[in-house]
């Protein structure tokens, strides 16, 4: 029999940095004698924690703790000073890290060491964003609440050559996590709701779309009585997988009532199990458990939500709950493939071409499913944006058709309606727009992404600070918003000329949303119109290494139709100008 090889548990760190081919091919001297300098700060940094540099590779280090905590610590502190390294540096020559932190057994063998505890911490490392952290769920459970930060729940991560998914985490400081640092406005004086993420019992992780599904549609339907507010999901979400008081969410969020429950779901039904909790006492106001059949999923729906909003405030108004039934799915495998494309970010092109493959199967198989054009029409714009595939002609076309098609099924759901909104606002039919952003706001008052969209709309009609109001207040219903909320808080801020304050908000979308390149070009021009021109021109040139085509001319005719007033659009093409980029 072999030699035993020798096993032990530890935190283990695994950092990289960002694009470093880039950065060398740029400029390969400097970067190789910033780096050294970064290296020896982190190797210091990981000394100061109780920790060890197992070895380096290039440009990545490992190490290795005792502890998860102190591995944590670490990791915030080696980005906090790589931060304030690259603060006076232009964004193109900025040196940012991954690191990925996974709590595990590992093989120690002549001074290294190896297997699933050291490959897993490499591939969360690959999941952070630049200048970011990433964990596992081991280490998120082992750290608890000892550090000063948030986690925000990344969903089940299939990573190259681990077997299981790896529950995944991002890491936030609780100052830049919550929207609500930006000063919204106050929420109006009516009961607040927050609505957890459902419990998936299926058995099956892959699963896990169709409860969070089932979750967002409770959300949608609790939010049109308009004597509730409900915390939009994204804001929900954050809390997903992690064991928090109730008492603690609620405080987090603004809200006095939590709704949490469980799914159930097999080939016929589907079982729910919900509770509703006052956090000022901590004593369950209502609770209940449903089984129905899989065709009955719409009712069960209708019926927790009428529940929660009785329970809560007493006998409310249903006539805008009637009206604004959707039309649901005719089939749950139709259902099915509408929560897989819209569990899915069309962050990238490949995770785009998958939401689109989901969308299509779902219409194939119910060609009446009005959600499933208005996701197609929502990653056609995101494939038009971003240069994927198909012309941006092309894709706009799409984006417009599926949008008609979405509203001639079903002018009663919200997300129909707002997606809508956004798609006509970019065609430069304001009319249409707002009618369609009214409407929605006339079925849910409390809908954060309606409202965030329109104001898109006022931004490009020459309405920039009620925009900066509208935007705000979405931030405010979901503190937790993604990232596109931002962007459209920024666009206002450029729109009203507050050049300063569109910086922290476009950036904060960028970090979040990094291959992405619309926010760059409003990223140039706010930098400069202050009259910041160097960082305006090395933000150029990333827009320019991505998109080598790129060019005022092609953006005059790319946004021609989405301002109103052709003074609002020369505004924006003056800021790319005098950012450097060129003319054609």
């Amino acid at each position: 029999m072999g030699k035993r090889l020798q096993r032990k548990l530890a935190a283990v760190l695994y950092a990289d940095v960002a694009g470093y081919s880039r950065l060398t091919g740029e400029d390969e001297d400097d970067t190789h004698h910033r780096l050294s300098e970064y290296l020896d700060s982190i190797s210091d940094s990981i000394i100061g924690h109780h920790g060890k540099v197992v070895h380096y590779a290039g440009d990545a280090v490992l190490a290795e703790f005792g502890t998860a905590t102190d591995a944590l610590q670490c990791a915030k502190a080696i980005q906090d000073d790589i931060s304030e390294r690259n603060q006076p540096l232009p964004d193109t020559r900025k040196i940012h890290f991954r690191i990925g932190i996974n709590l595990g057994e590992v093989i120690v063998d002549r001074g290294d060491i190896y297997g699933d505890g050291v490959n897993v911490a490499a591939r969360l490392e690959g999941l952070a964003d630049p200048g970011g952290i990433c964990i596992s769920d081991s280490v998120r459970s082992a750290v608890g609440k000892k550090l000063e930060l948030e986690y925000g729940f990344m969903g089940e991560q299939s990573v190259k050559n681990i077997t299981e998914p790896v529950r995944a985490y991002k890491v936030f400081e609780k100052s830049t996590l919550k929207a609500d640092t930006i000063t919204p406005l106050e929420l109006p004086d009516q009961p607040v709701i927050a609505v957890l993420p459902f419990a998936n019992l299926s058995g099956d992780p892959q699963r896990e779309y169709f409860s969070d599904g089932i979750t967002d549609d409770i959300i949608t339907e609790l939010s049109r009585f308009r004597d509730l507010i409900v915390i939009a999901r994204n804001s929900s979400f954050s809390y997903k997988g992690r064991s928090v008081k109730v008492q603690e969410i609620a405080a987090d969020l603004g809200v006095r009532y939590i709704l949490e429950g469980t799914v159930r779901a097999d080939a016929s039904q589907v079982r729910i199990s919900t509770q509703l909790i006052d956090s000022d006492t901590g004593h369950q106001m209502w609770a209940e458990r449903y089984s129905r059949e899989v065709d009955d999923i719409f009712d069960l729906q209708d019926e927790i939500a009428r529940n929660v909003a009785s329970t809560v405030a007493g006998r409310l108004r249903r006539t805008a709950q009637e009206l604004a039934r959707r039309k649901p799915a005719e089939n749950l495998a139709a259902y099915d493939h509408l929560l897989r494309g819209e569990s899915i970010a069309g962050d990238t092109e490949e995770n785009n071409r998958l939401a689109v493959e989901a969308f299509e199967k779902a219409i194939e198989l119910d060609p009446t499913c009005a959600r499933a054009y208005t996701g197609l029409a929502q990653h056609y714009l995101i494939e038009g944006y971003n240069d994927w595939g198909e012309t941006y002609e092309h894709c706009m076309r799409r984006a417009l058709e599926y949008t008609a098609k979405s509203i001639s099924l079903d002018q009663y759901d919200t997300k129909v309606l707002w997606r809508a909104g956004y798609v006509y606002v970019i065609y430069g039919k304001f009319d249409d727009a707002r009618m369609h952003l009214e409407r929605a706001l006339e079925l849910n008052p409390n809908d954060a992404d309606a409202i965030s969209v329109m104001g898109v709309l006022l931004t490009a009609t020459g309405e920039p600070e009620e925009s900066i109001r509208r935007c705000l207040l979405a931030m405010k219903l979901n503190p937790f918003c993604p990232g596109y909320y931002f962007y459209n808080l920024a666009e206002a801020y450029y729109g009203a000329r507050q050049y300063a304050e569109v910086l922290k908000p476009i950036k904060e979308f960028i970090s979040q949303s990094p291959k992405f390149m619309s926010p760059y070009r409003t990223l140039a021009g706010a930098y400069a119109q202050l009259g910041r021109l160097e960082e305006a021109q090395a933000v150029v040139d990333e827009i320019l290494a991505a998109e080598p085509e790129a060019s005022v001319a092609k953006e005059r005719d790319r946004n021609a139709l989405t301002w109103k007033h052709t003074s609002a659009l020369e505004h924006w093409l003056d800021g790319l100008r005098k950012a450097g980029l060129p003319e054609r």
